[in-house]
């Protein structure tokens, strides 16, 4: 949480008055143009609302922000376009948008029922950042802050409980996952590419039967009306982050740097706390209204990890680079013996 704090003079014992401090100067600075799917009204938005305020706040003169929500800039991959033509200056997106920058980030999310927790995926995630972030720096961005919004469920028109009942399952995969997608219809699935903001009338139309959300989301889209069922697998960790053009950055002045990177890490945390409750209680407030959950039992989660553990291999070098999919399995080996 944000706080404000009031500044109290006490004036009553000086012994005489103390000259006012004359104010900083105002600067002319750009606003920086910020892009996101998020929903305007979310808690998403209303946390990146209050870092924009804290930016504007920030000394030398501040940063003012513009947020654009609701995929207003497009697609994610529009977005990253968007900011290499220098249209846009920052954008929050999802590893599906972060890969068009460099496919490193896939290995924080791409490997389905890997992580046995969200606390294992996030220790994870820690331990990867200094080499992840030095490869988005390298493509001339900087990432202000790291975090997920939960699990991926399966939102489907008809109940699925195995990898098999997915097969029937024409299913909506985000339209910058061409690899991914290629994949899973060698695996006999069919994903269908789309944009976020086609999910919904794709189902309302036919084109897709199911999609791989994060409850927040289902709700929040009215998906749950027409796909009423879902599977409460732990599928993957929706990976995000904060990401702004070096050049943009480069040309703030470094404390201001420092102020909004230490705004933007608690925005971060912020977002990552509140969305995993508000997955759970989204749930809560789907099934009041029709929402059939088909609960995870042992034998099924059973099923489907000896269904994707001769998968995850196959996925090295082609989802997943080579070097970063060993470094993941690695770490993951050490922290489950650790924790043994």
């Amino acid at each position: 949480m944000i706080t404000i704090l009031g500044l109290v003079s006490a004036l009553s014992f000086a012994p005489a008055p103390v000259p006012a401090r004359a104010a900083a100067p105002a600067v002319d600075r750009k606003p920086t143009k910020l892009a996101t799917l998020v929903p305007k009204g979310s808690s998403y938005h209303k946390s990146l609302l209050a870092m924009a305020e804290a930016w504007k706040g920030g000394p030398d003169g501040g940063a003012p922000v513009t947020i654009y929500p609701d995929g207003t800039m497009g697609g994610e991959a529009d977005m990253v376009r968007r900011m290499r033509a220098g249209q846009l200056q920052a954008a929050l997106i999802s590893v599906t948008g972060l890969r068009e920058i460099d496919p490193s980030v896939t290995a924080l999310q791409n490997l389905p029922l890997l992580f046995e927790n969200l606390d294992e995926a996030a220790a994870v995630r820690t331990m990867l950042l200094p080499r992840i972030e030095k490869t988005l720096a390298d493509k001339g961005f900087v990432s202000l802050f790291f975090g997920d919004v939960g699990w991926v469920r399966f939102f489907t028109k008809e109940p699925v409980k195995t990898p098999d009942d997915m097969k029937r399952v024409k299913f909506f995969t985000w339209s910058g996952s061409t690899d991914q997608a290629d994949f899973m219809k060698g695996m006999g699935w069919n994903p269908v590419l789309l944009e976020t903001a086609d999910i919904l009338p794709g189902l309302q139309t036919g084109l897709i039967d199911g999609a791989p959300v994060v409850p927040f989301f289902a709700l929040k889209a009215q998906l749950f009306g027409v796909a009423k069922n879902m599977l409460e697998i732990d599928w993957a960790p929706l990976v995000g982050a904060l990401v702004v053009t070096q050049k943009a950055w480069n040309e703030l002045p470094p404390s201001l740097r420092e102020h909004c990177r230490a705004s933007a890490a608690r925005t971060g945390a912020e977002i990552t706390e509140n969305s995993r409750k508000e997955n759970d209680e989204a749930v809560e407030a789907m099934k009041k209204r029709g929402l059939v959950v088909q609960p995870m039992t042992p034998e099924l989660k059973a099923g489907w990890r000896a269904f994707m553990e001769p998968i995850w291999p196959k996925l090295r070098g082609l989802d997943v680079p080579a070097d970063l999919y060993d470094e993941v399995m690695r770490i993951v080996a050490e922290l489950r013996a650790a924790k043994r």
